[in-house]
């Protein structure tokens, strides 16, 4: 065949048309982003009018209470209608007791929140990375994390955050077994309504690194490879979420994110289970940096990355982004 015969033959699939003009792509697109889809993290801190940036994450503030009120409720009106809360508190020890304190800052901003907002759905980050003096997260016993006497504290937590009045548990530790001593201890106490959202493959992660200045909450020894995931295994992913399935996790979640959409995609494909994902503070972070340096455009990368996320299979997306998001697609 000659090139002037392949150039005149007449093209009965173009694939172009349906790319022409924004209205044309706007209804054959595959993949679409709501506010609704959106869960915006905030870091609750003790005192009042309180509202301090963190320096590695631009637009990301550490709040107050009454602050974090507000943040929830401009959430709201831009149509962002879940958050969830990480504790800040002043005092740290090697058990995390503040954790499990009723009056510590994620306890008293579940119940600001739900008292000023009650149509916000409120999740809490169940960890002791953020109250512990070490920096871990879970208790240590010679110079290793103890998983047992981890749960042990995580359960306290977990059963103070629904008592304040928290929609949804979110335990983020990685130590075995935890789903399952939570579910029983909020069923045992009439908290059966209450979810739990797993942070079931929760990957040894180099993106978590903004995140630990914002809650001061960096190992003071050591790393978490020890009960944080590898970033090599897939496979392990799967056991990990099917396990917490087992166990009556209503909600499982992928952390990182766009390192791991493949995991993403899997878990979504092989358990049809609600799926959340994180978008992470270094995801973020990289983004934000590049586009003050002017070497992308942040609107479209913000966009281009949460719907990538959106498209793998997340029906939750956990992102710094959700308000600047959500007023992006509105």
């Amino acid at each position: 065949m000659t090139i002037e015969t392949q150039t005149t033959m007449k093209l009965t699939r173009r694939l172009r048309r349906l790319r022409h003009g924004e209205t044309m792509r706007a209804i054959v697109r595959e993949t679409r982003l709501t506010p609704e889809v959106f869960m915006l993290p905030l870091f609750v801190c003790e005192g009042e009018g309180v509202r301090r940036e963190v320096s590695s994450m631009p637009g990301v503030f550490n709040l107050s209470v009454d602050e974090a009120v507000k943040e929830a409720r401009a959430a709201a009106g831009d149509g962002v209608r879940s958050v969830l809360l990480f504790g800040l508190p002043d005092h740290k020890d090697s058990v995390g007791s503040a954790s499990y304190d009723p009056e510590a800052p994620v306890q008293s901003a579940v119940r600001a929140i739900k008292r000023e907002l009650p149509e916000v759905l409120v999740a809490t980050d169940v960890c002791l990375c953020e109250y512990t003096d070490h920096g871990h997260c879970g208790i240590i016993v010679g110079n290793e994390v103890a998983n047992d006497p981890t749960v042990e504290q995580l359960v306290r937590a977990a059963v103070s955050h629904a008592t304040a009045g928290a929609d949804i548990i979110a335990p983020s530790d990685m130590m075995d077994g935890r789903v399952g001593a939570i579910r029983q201890a909020l069923d045992e106490r009439g908290f059966e309504n209450t979810a739990i959202m797993a942070y079931a493959a929760k990957y040894w992660s180099v993106f978590y690194g903004p995140f630990r200045e914002a809650a001061d909450s960096a190992p003071k020894f050591g790393d978490r490879q020890s009960y944080q995931m590898d970033p090599a295994n897939a496979d392990e992913a799967m056991r990990e979420v099917e396990q917490d399935i087992e166990e009556g996790a209503d909600i499982v979640m992928v952390k990182p994110a766009l390192p791991y959409l493949d995991v993403l995609s899997r878990v979504k494909t092989t358990f049809r289970y609600p799926t959340a994902a994180y978008q992470v503070s270094g995801e973020y972070a990289m983004i934000k940096a590049a586009a003050r340096n002017g070497w992308i455009d942040e609107r479209r990368a913000m966009l281009e990355t949460l719907t990538s996320i959106r498209r793998a299979g997340a029906d939750i997306i956990i992102t710094y982004f959700a308000r600047e998001a959500a007023r992006a697609i509105r």
